[in-house]
C-alpha cells in the first residue's frame, strides 16, 4: 500500500517504476555475491565502450547550464569527460571488489534454553536517490545498491536529465545481459517537482530516501517525505591551526581542504587560528589563498593581517561563518584558543567534517573529543572524508545524521538487519 489516493496509484508513472523496483528488488535479493559482481563489471565495460554516447548526451547538459549563466563551479560537477567517465567505471569495479554485506553477522549466540540466534545484514529493499546536478552520482549509487541487494530509483536533476538517461539506459542494458532485472536500476520519469513529491510519498513501495545536494533539497526532503529519509547534510567544513602547529603543514593542510576542489563537500569553508600563532601563520596562509585564487572573509584581526598581504578580502559576516560556499571562497577567524574554536565549530557547523593542525596530542584528544562531527580529521585535509578514500568503493552520500548511519555511506549503510531464530523444536 502507498500513502496516495488509489487513483493516483493507478496511473501514477513514478509508482509504476516505483512497483517494479520492488519486484525487481526481490529478484535481486537473494542473489549470491558472483551474480551481482558480474553485473558490476558489465557496468563498467559498458561505461568504457560506450563513453561517446555518455559525453554527448553531457554536452547538451552542460551547454544547456552555460546558456542558463549556471556557476563555474556547478557545472564542473555537472560535466562528464572521457576521463571522468574512466574513473567512475573503476569505482565500480572497485565496489566488485569489495565485500558482499548481505548475510554477514552482525551477532549471534546460543541462548541457555538451546535457541540459537543470529544477527545478519539484509538488503534494505528498494532506495530512493534525490540528488542535483553530479551525474557521477547516478553510477555510484546504482552500483552500491546493486552490491547490497537493493534495487534503486534515481531521480536525478532536470540540469543532467540528458546525462542520466544516457547513463540509466546503458545501466539497465549492461545488468540485463548479465542475467538480472533491468527495473534493479531505474530513473524516476518526469522533470517535474511532482515526481519528486510522488517519490517522497510512495511510503510502502519505496523503503527508504537519501538526499544528496543542497540545503534547500535535503530540508524539503527531511520535512516532507513520508518515506523514511537517510539525511546527508551540506559542508560547513572547518580547519583550525592550534597554538602548536607544524607551520608548512598547516598552510598545505588549509590549501588542499580549500583549493583542491571547492565545488564538493568536503571542502574546508572556514579557517580558524589560534591567536598564539596568528602573527606566524596568517600571513603565509593569506598568500597561499590567493595564489590559490581564494577570497577571505575574515574577522576584524585576519582584515588587519590581509592588508599587507596580496589577498582579496571582505568583511566577514553571520552568512559568512554559516556558509557552504562550494567556490574558492573562505571564512576565518583568530580564536582565543581551542575550546574557543570548537564553540565557533559547534555553532556554525553543518556536521560534515572539521580538522585540527596541531603538534600538541593533548590538544588532538580535546578536539576530537568535543567536535560532534560526522569526521574529525588531525593533521590531514577535509578531503579524506569520502567513501573512495576510505577505502569503502564508491560512496552513496556523506550522513549527517545520528542513526545507523553517520559519515560516507559505503555498503554496510545500504542494508538492514533481521534476526534468524533456530531451534529444535522449541516452545515458550
Amino acid at each position: 500500500m502507498t500513502s496516495l489516493d488509489d487513483a493516483t496509484a493507478t496511473t501514477s508513472p513514478v509508482l509504476a517504476t516505483a512497483r517494479a523496483a520492488r519486484t525487481a528488488a526481490a529478484a535481486i535479493a537473494p542473489l549470491p555475491r558472483s551474480a551481482k559482481d558480474t553485473a558490476l563489471l558489465a557496468i563498467a565495460d559498458a561505461l568504457e565502450a560506450r563513453t561517446a554516447e555518455i559525453v554527448a548526451a553531457n554536452a547538451v547538459d552542460t551547454a544547456k547550464a552555460a546558456a542558463a549563466g549556471t556557476s563555474e563551479t556547478v557545472i564542473d560537477r555537472l560535466t562528464l569527460t572521457p576521463e571522468r567517465v574512466a574513473a567512475i567505471a573503476s569505482d565500480v569495479r572497485d565496489v566488485a571488489a569489495l565485500p558482499d554485506p548481505v548475510g554477514e553477522v552482525v551477532r549471534g549466540n546460543t541462548l541457555p534454553n538451546g535457541i540459537d540466534i543470529r544477527q545478519i545484514r539484509v538488503p534494505l529493499g528498494v532506495v530512493g536517490i534525490i540528488y542535483e546536478a553530479r551525474p557521477n552520482v547516478t553510477v555510484d549509487a546504482a552500483a552500491l545498491c546493486l552490491k547490497s541487494g537493493n534495487a534503486v530509483l534515481l531521480r536525478g536533476s532536470s540540469s543532467a536529465y540528458a546525462s542520466n538517461t544516457a547513463l540509466v539506459g546503458i545501466l539497465r542494458d549492461a545488468i540485463e545481459s548479465a542475467g538480472l532485472p533491468a527495473d534493479a536500476i531505474q530513473l524516476v520519469p518526469g522533470e517535474s517537482r511532482d515526481s519528486v513529491r510522488e517519490l517522497m510519498r510512495a511510503r510502502g513501495l519505496v523503503d527508504v530516501l537519501i538526499p544528496r545536494g543542497g540545503a534547500s533539497l535535503i530540508k524539503t526532503v527531511v520535512e516532507e517525505s513520508t518515506v523514511p529519509v537517510i539525511e546527508t547534510g551540506t559542508g560547513n567544513c572547518h580547519v583550525y591551526v592550534d597554538a602548536q602547529a607544524d607551520l608548512a603543514m598547516a598552510v598545505d593542510i588549509l590549501i588542499n581542504s580549500k583549493a583542491q576542489r571547492p565545488s564538493v563537500c568536503n571542502a574546508a569553508e572556514t579557517l580558524l587560528v589560534h591567536r598564539d600563532i596568528a602573527g606566524a601563520f596568517l600571513p603565509l596562509a593569506l598568500d597561499a589563498l590567493a595564489d590559490a585564487g581564494v577570497t577571505v572573509h575574515g574577522d576584524a584581526e585576519v582584515l588587519s593581517y590581509a592588508e599587507e598581504s596580496k589577498v582579496t578580502a571582505l568583511p566577514a559576516t553571520d552568512e559568512d561563518w554559516a556558509a557552504e560556499y562550494l567556490s574558492y571562497d573562505i571564512a576565518a577567524a583568530v580564536v582565543d584558543s581551542l575550546d574557543d574554536a570548537v564553540t565557533h565549530i559547534r555553532r556554525w557547523t553543518s556536521g560534515h567534517t572539521e580538522a585540527i593542525v596541531t603538534t600538541s596530542q593533548a590538544a588532538a584528544r580535546r578536539f576530537t573529543q568535543l567536535v560532534d562531527s560526522t569526521t574529525v580529521a588531525v593533521n590531514a585535509s577535509t578531503r579524506f572524508t569520502d567513501g573512495g578514500q576510505f577505502g569503502f568503493g564508491a560512496e552513496i552520500g556523506i550522513s549527517t545524521q545520528k542513526l545507523h548511519a553517520r559519515g560516507p555511506m559505503g555498503l554496510p549503510e545500504l542494508t538492514s538487519t533481521k534476526y534468524i531464530v533456530t531451534g529444535d523444536g522449541h516452545v515458550r
